[in-house]
């Protein structure tokens, strides 16, 4: 007995050669061999119940491995998607709140060319003011619900639109507060057009003096008055060419009101350079020309009728800003 008590205080028998050798299986302490890494065991846990939690160190997602949900359980490329920036959402908030004063502006200025400004409604006469029915998606009178200015959704629509062409733009940021500025007075002025086929000096005036002046401040806190100096060059350009076709061809040619909103628009267009410029009324006379076919097309005017080119401008311009990259 002392032998054998000396034999097992000595450890597990080491391999038996011979019985390799031989052919004969060899123990099973012999053949067990342990994996260099240990943490693909212990990650699996084949021995555990599934209610274990394969220790308190590792991750539920291996914990959810164990009870059969492996290839739920670990995480994929993009599987988990991040949170949605709410700026934009706060931003399309914000815009929506000039609605009101736009579609009051709307119905104040959309009046024929010689008339003074609306002040109530048409049928029933009540005083059109902030915070009005009249100024609301509908578009509709608070006391007799007849429709006055803007259409319904035409002021939500085109500020949406404005909205992302602001958040689209490259520009800094003292360039897109000059281009919110324009954006801004554009809505009213589209819709006022549209309407009534006149662009009121109330509208184009405070247009073009913020784009100035705002493109002022970028200039002095940007680029320098390079850009400043051909942004007034090519707004005075641009208007007095437009104010020209007015003088000469009368009733054929521009209407003053498009000559004021064109010194805007050149300004912004020229602060960006002279090709964005020639883009700019490359793209607006061609959507016109566009138009005016289609609608002759469809006989829907004929060959002496007069089409509002404010919004065309408006659409050239916003369309140039965009490619202006």
């Amino acid at each position: 007995m002392d032998g054998v008590d000396r034999d097992r205080s000595r450890g597990p028998a080491a391999p038996d050669g011979r019985a390799a050798a031989a052919g004969r299986p060899a123990d099973r302490a012999d053949q067990a061999t342990l994996p260099a890494d240990m943490s693909a065991v212990d990650g699996y846990c084949p021995i555990r119940s599934p209610a274990d939690t394969c220790g308190a160190g590792n991750s539920p997602q291996v914990a959810d491995a164990t009870a059969g949900n492996l290839p739920d359980a670990l995480p994929r490329p993009g599987r988990y998607r991040q949170a949605r920036p709410r700026s934009r959402y706060v931003r399309a908030l914000a815009a929506l709140t000039l609605a009101p004063p736009l579609r009051l502006a709307v119905a104040r200025y959309a009046v024929p060319p010689g008339s003074a400004a609306r002040t109530g409604c048409d049928r029933c006469g009540t005083t059109l003011v902030l915070g009005g029915a009249v100024l609301g998606p509908a578009g509709r009178c608070p006391a007799c619900r007849a429709r006055v200015g803007a259409p319904p959704g035409g002021v939500e629509v085109l500020l949406v639109a404005a909205l992302t062409v602001l958040v689209l733009v490259d520009a800094t940021l003292a360039e897109r507060v000059a281009i919110a500025w324009w954006l801004g007075w554009a809505v009213p002025l589209v819709l006022v057009d549209l309407a009534v086929h006149r662009l009121p000096d109330r509208l184009t005036r405070p247009a073009t003096a913020g784009v100035l002046a705002l493109l002022g401040v970028a200039a002095a806190t940007g680029p320098g008055l390079d850009a400043w100096w051909r942004a007034l060059a090519a707004g005075a350009g641009l208007g007095l060419a437009f104010a020209a076709t007015t003088l000469l061809l009368g009733r054929r040619g521009f209407g003053l009101g498009d000559a004021k909103l064109a010194v805007g628009v050149g300004a912004l267009l020229g602060w960006y350079g002279w090709p964005v410029l020639l883009a700019g009324l490359v793209l607006t006379f061609a959507s016109s020309a566009v138009t005016s076919l289609g609608l002759l097309l469809a006989r829907k005017v004929n060959w002496s009728s007069h089409l509002p080119f404010g919004p065309f401008l408006v659409l050239g311009t916003c369309a140039a800003l965009l490619l202006a990259r």
